[in-house]
């Protein structure tokens, strides 16, 4: 086929008449596996004279061809030939040089793709290709080096060990070269100059993400680097070239070069030149930190400060990320001795002059509270939205002063703030600032943490200071400073008021701003609400209201989605689940309704994205907000039926009401909310302790999901499966369908190559389940049991000490269910020797107390055997049976006393109440409660978040070995943990009794078996089992007194 026919084919894909573009597109798949057809497109994409509409469609096929083809592992994919292979990495850096820049984006993506597969092992001239263009004197050719460069850099920078080490190659040959052209550029304004930049700077800050290689660390090439990063942040931008619209000046590419020259100084500083911020996990940087630190960081401090000032003096306009990033480098200065050295002269500027007019209400908030208050409230309360905006920087600079460099700048700050309250409260009314007041009070609201603690020599004066200052602008005229007094309260959420009336008057502020006319003070004002909560006083005086602040929150809720006021709902059907049973149905119904909705408008969200990827309109981060959302709203639904636990008549009619919602959920295949939604399951058939219809109806969907991709929801589904056994064991015993779709989820599980044995652990539950619940009903199951825990046991393939455990148990369960029948199974597979040797030898591992029940009770079954169905092999080892229940029975009182020790901690947290202590055991970062006056005033301040962060990778690490898994042969290996919400019909059975039982039994009926049992026990053994005798008789004589005691008299 020659170009210009693929040309026209191409030019048909968008043709007005559906029919002709759907024929092009047929014919294009019916010759896109003939030989030299690539090409041909990618010389269509190169080709400057052709229509730009054409090319562009021809991209997204060539992108979309090569990203399912290119890697030869998909069988659904036409294979791509090696000519056209050949052909096209010949070609396509060419073609870029051509291409207008909407075909270059598809081409750098699909460069990408080939990268990934191909370097450098099968495109060894790729890099004499880079060399060639980024050392070309035409900007064309370098730019597309440049392209070219950050593709590899996007395949390898997130690489490390051998896997990185073509990139170290690549850094060593290019970097120099980049810098040469940058250094070139600097002294231009033009915007392509900018935009060649900006590109150069994102490669060089993409590739010091995970390492920063020795080469860019040898001065020789960090001097001319960091001096070109300074350069760009020094150069002046004249105000009458930027543009006069807001939006439009933080898009200017000039800015947007600066804002990575920040990029680049900040990764170099935080991660690899500040001791006092990196990871100790990286010594291998210390000899560069200290050199960086004293040499380079004082430089990026002068050069940064300097901008400050002439921002402060309104001499230049720095756009709102370089702000923040600004902020960031200021909060890592103050950790660092040398720098905070000399930082420290220029705090009390920045606080005032810096930070504060970052924190006041500005003209954009209020410009956007008019225009969008949902997106006001998204900007503004969401934590993740606000993460790296420069408030939450500038934020976090005055808290790391206030925290790190405690007795130099706390006071002075705190004077500050109260400088600028009283100025407002002593005003004439119209000459009052409220933008400044907003601001004074979001500083105090930062610091709440600092000013609370227990030797602050301010924490005393906050009850005055809400009166005074808070307590006003509930009803001011400003919304902003309503809801910012509202947002103050939630901050300062563990402030203890002496006067129980002011709480009493705080409470009915924060009850009147939800009934607010602005979106944003009612939103804070349920944020408040919620930590109010742990006041008594303030809980009975909810206790009326609580219908209205019920709705009130679903309204907010239906009005906007942000998970964070799901949190608020779900706290208070947690706390107030008796008072708000009567309106539980109408509750659930209306969540029902909330959910369904957001569902709705996030399909449509969806409909906007079109066949193709690369034609997507719709917002991320509104369809992030609404799944959030949604998952707060089933959250709250849990709660709700968790708490109607004793009222089944109400749980049937939720049952009804939440069925839409499980079943758009899981016919629609919400993955992202399957964990909510069959929690929600759980929760249904575990508190009526029943299956009703309804949810049977339910058990058909989830069987479905499991069979399109719920199986790698396995541990989610658990819970869920285990009570439809459990408490529909009725329904389950008698109807053979609801028996195939469970032994078909078990089966599936167990032989799948997509889960691991996490997932295996939760069949091997199942089954244990079904032969736990259905004695004497199932005995169909046990061959099939047998043979799927077999697979595992003999051959060497379990890795985990627990799926081995619970492999072993599928077995234990299946004796214990019927002893005559696996035995017969056993001995005609020729298992049955080699598995008990392997049981006894593995019971030590038997460790929580379901465990060594199951032991105990499934040796008894054994036990009771007539003699000659007991197989020879196992007769010549028969008292050693007797000899593993005593070791069981040893260990049996220490696992129990483990296990009631952990339901008493568990219930202590349960019933916790909401008392001034509710908080007491957390305990700062340190770990200790943080003294007021610091030891060492200058020195180095650890990073107290990166401390964490280590000690949880170090946790991690210990407890798994190189391949993720532990040595089964490792005697420091851990227990087993106790499951403690785990229920079982184990639970009901003593041992004690079952065990003299059946040993009372032998000696009067089977006294073969018996002699048989005990013939070669020693006097300790005997004086164990007289122990687990009297323990028995104790146990009998007990429940007896307990069962002919009077019933306790109601309270």
């Amino acid at each position: 086929m020659d170009q210009n026919t693929a040309y026209q084919l191409f030019v048909a894909t968008y043709h007005p008449d559906p029919n002709v573009h759907k024929q092009a597109e047929l014919n294009i798949r019916n010759i896109e596996a003939n030989n030299g057809f690539l090409p041909i497109v990618l010389q269509i994409l190169a080709s400057e004279e052709l229509e730009l509409g054409a090319r562009q469609a021809a991209a997204i096929y060539f992108k979309n061809r090569l990203n399912k083809a290119w890697d030869g592992e998909r069988e659904s994919a036409v294979p791509i030939n090696n000519e056209d292979r050949n052909m096209v990495k010949q070609t396509i850096l060419q073609a870029l040089v051509t291409a207008p820049n909407q075909v270059q984006v598809q081409l750098t993506s699909t460069l990408n793709t080939i990268l990934t597969n191909d370097f450098p092992d099968n495109w060894p001239n790729f890099v004499s290709e880079l060399e060639r263009l980024l050392t070309s004197t035409d900007v064309r050719l370098v730019y597309v080096g440049l392209l070219a460069l950050r593709e590899v850099v996007r395949v390898y920078q997130w690489r490390t060990g051998t896997k990185r080490e073509p990139f170290r190659q690549l850094i060593k040959l290019t970097f120099p070269a980049i810098q040469n052209i940058c250094s070139g550029l600097i002294s231009s304004d033009s915007v392509e100059a900018a935009e060649m930049l900006k590109l150069a700077l994102k490669i060089y800050h993409a590739g010091i993400q995970a390492e920063l290689p020795k080469s860019l660390q040898d001065p020789s090439s960090l001097v001319p680097w960091g001096t070109l990063f300074l350069q760009l942040i020094e150069k002046k931008i004249p105000n009458e070239a930027l543009p006069s619209d807001a939006d439009e000046r933080d898009r200017f590419p000039w800015w947007k070069t600066k804002k990575w020259a920040y990029h680049c100084l900040n990764r170099l500083f935080s991660k690899y030149g500040n001791l006092a911020t990196m990871p100790r996990s990286t010594p291998e940087y210390n000899a560069f930190a200290k050199s960086f630190s004293a040499n380079f960081a004082p430089n990026i401090l002068q050069a940064y400060l300097g901008q400050v000032e002439l921002w402060i003096k309104k001499e230049i306009w720095i756009p709102s990320k370089c702000l923040a990033l600004t902020s960031s480098f200021f909060a890592d200065c103050v950790k660092n001795k040398t720098t905070w050295q000399l930082l420290k002269p220029h705090v009390e500027t920045l606080v005032a002059h810096f930070i504060f007019p970052q924190l006041c209400f500005s003209e954009e908030d209020q410009e956007l509270w008019d225009e969008d208050p949902v997106e006001f409230v998204h900007k503004k309360v969401d934590p993740l939205e606000d993460f790296h905006s420069p408030q939450t920087n500038a934020m976090n600079f005055l808290i790391d002063l206030a925290r790190d460099r405690k007795k130099y700048t706390f006071m002075g700050i705190l004077n500050f703030v109260n400088g600028i309250l009283n100025k407002y409260l002593e005003a004439p009314e119209d000459q009052k600032n409220p933008k400044e007041k907003d601001g004074a009070l979001c500083m105090i609201g930062g610091l709440a943490y600092q000013v609370l603690q227990k030797k602050s020599p301010v924490a005393n004066m906050m009850e005055p200071f809400f009166v005074t200052h808070v307590f006003p602008e509930f009803k001011s005229k400003y919304p902003f400073l309503r809801a910012r007094a509202c947002d103050l309260t939630r901050h300062f959420s563990d402030l203890d008021f002496a006067n129980e009336q002011n709480l009493a008057t705080l409470y009915q502020c924060v009850t009147d701003c939800i009934r607010d006319t602005e979106l944003a003070v009612k939103v804070q004002a349920a944020l408040a609400l919620q930590p109010m909560i742990r006041h008594e006083s303030v809980r009975n005086a909810m206790a009326p209201n609580l219908p209205f602040i019920m709705q009130e929150l679903l309204n907010l809720t239906n009005e906007i989605d942000i998970d964070t006021l799901a949190n608020v709902m779900e706290e208070f059907v947690e706390v107030f689940a008796e008072q708000l049973t009567p309106f539980a149905v109408q509750l659930c119904t209306q969540l029902r309704d909330t959910f369904l909705r957001i569902m709705e408008e996030l399909n449509q969200s969806n409909t906007l994205t079109s066949a193709d990827d690369d034609e997507f309109t719709g917002d991320i981060d509104e369809l992030s907000d609404k799944t959030m959302a949604a998952m707060g709203v089933l959250k709250t639904i849990g709660t709700l039926i968790l708490s109607l636990e004793s009222t089944p008549e109400i749980l049937q009619q939720l049952e009804n009401a939440l069925l839409p919602v499980i079943t758009y959920t899981l016919e629609n295949k919400i993955l992202d909310l399957y964990d909510e939604i069959f929690e929600i399951i759980d929760s249904c058939t575990f508190s009526a302790k029943r299956v009703t219809p309804t949810m049977w109806s339910v058990f058909e969907l989830i069987y479905g999901a499991f069979k399109d991709s719920g199986i790698d929801y396995m541990e989610e589904m658990l819970p869920p499966l285990d009570n439809y056994i459990s408490y529909g064991k009725d329904v389950f015993i008698s109807n053979e369908h609801v028996q195939r779709m469970m032994f078909d989820i078990i089966d599936t599980v167990m032989k799948s190559d997509r889960v691991g044995e996490t997932d295996r652990i939760c069949a091997c539950k199942l089954m244990e389940s079904v032969l736990l619940n259905c004695r004497g009903h199932v005995d169909m199951c046990i061959a099939p049991f047998l043979n799927l825990a077999f697979q595992y046991i003999f051959t060497g393939s379990m890795k985990t000490t627990e799926f081995k455990v619970h492999c072993i148990e599928v077995v234990v369960n299946c004796i214990y269910y019927n002893p005559a029948l696996t035995l017969r199974l056993l001995e005609e597979n020729n298992w049955t020797q080699g598995f008990f040797t392997l049981w006894f030898n593995t019971l030590s591992k038997f460790s929580r107390v379901h465990d060594k029940k199951l032991v105990i009770v499934a040796l008894c079954s054994l036990l009771e055997l007539p003699t000659e169905m007991i197989p020879a092999s196992l007769q010549s080892g028969w008292s050693q049976i007797l000899a593993c229940m005593i070791t069981v029975f040893q260990t049996l009182p220490k696992a129990m006393e483990n296990r009631e020790s952990m339901e008493k901690l568990y219930g202590s947290f349960d019933d916790e109440d909401f008392g001034e202590d509710e908080f007491s055991g957390f305990e700062g970062p340190s770990g200790d409660e943080e003294e007021y006056e610091e030891g060492v005033e200058d020195e180095d301040v650890p990073d107290e978040d990166n401390e964490y962060l280590e000690y949880l990778a170090s946790q991690a690490a210990s407890h798994s070995g190189a391949d993720g898994y532990s040595d089964l042969d490792d005697d420091e290996e851990e227990e087993m943990e106790e499951e403690i919400l785990f229920e079982s019909p184990l639970d009901e059975v003593d041992p004690y009794v079952r065990f003299e039982q059946v040993f009372r039994n032998m000696q009067t009926n089977n006294s073969a078996s018996y002699t048989l049992l005990t013939k070669d026990l020693n006097a300790d053994q005997q004086n164990q089992i007289m122990t687990v005798l009297s323990t028995a008789e104790q146990h009998r004589a007990a429940a007896t007194n307990a069962a002919s005691a009077p019933p306790a008299a109601s309270s």
